[in-house]
């Protein structure tokens, strides 16, 4: 039976990929805003003392240049992280649901891990109290690559790896839930080999029946 997805999603800069009417963007001006962006939201204040000045600044472009490419401060913040790791964040198809699942999430465990997991953090905790930022988040960090997950989800009950009727969403929240919790959390240290232990306990149960008795 054929998945229907639960949403559509927008490109990760909120064009629906369509490029706005106009002269094309400056690809250098648009990298160094980003990159301008990640660095000052390293920083100890991180989403609450970011600011458009700043950054504008530290990246030799205008303030108005930065507003032309993002409407708001929350959704500069979320695409420069997005940028960041959009390669990394893809799903692999390796012929098999599991180590697919298995491999995106130990590479998002890796940017947890890392100096851009602070960002993470900061936009998580800044969201809590700005709708505006966990806004952006789900629409143009979040969505895209659930999206792609959905698709990845679709190949294994395609394969026969996967039950039909899976819930998909409540899949993907069991799943990545156990992540977050750790990472935001931190009452046990996330590490990349946890995927596989939550691969093998939440995928098995939701294999199709003649198949998980083999």
């Amino acid at each position: 039976m054929a998945q229907s997805y639960p949403r559509a999603t927008t490109a990760p800069n909120g064009t629906n990929g369509k490029r706005p009417p106009g002269r094309p963007r400056s690809e250098e001006s648009k990298r160094a805003i980003l990159r301008s962006t990640l660095k000052f939201l390293s920083k100890p204040g991180g989403f609450a003392d970011l600011s458009i000045e700043a950054i504008a600044s530290d990246a030799s472009v205008s303030k108005a240049t930065i507003y032309r490419w993002w409407p708001t401060r929350a959704a500069l913040v979320v695409d420069a992280f997005s940028a960041s790791a959009d390669e990394e964040l893809r799903f692999p198809d390796t012929g098999s649901l599991r180590r697919d699942i298995s491999l995106q999430m130990r590479r998002l465990i890796h940017i947890f891990r890392s100096p851009r997991g602070k960002v993470v953090a900061a936009l998580l905790a800044g969201g809590q109290s700005d709708p505006e930022l966990i806004e952006a988040f789900r629409e143009r960090f979040l969505w895209p690559r659930r999206y792609n997950a959905y698709k990845a989800l679709q190949r294994g009950i395609d394969r026969g790896e996967l039950a039909p009727d899976t819930d998909l969403d409540l899949l993907l929240d069991s799943l990545y839930g156990a992540i977050y919790m750790r990472f935001l959390i931190r009452h046990i240290e996330l590490k990349e080999d946890v995927a596989d232990e939550i691969c093998n306990l939440i995928l098995k149960p939701c294999e199709p029946r003649s198949s998980a008795k083999q």
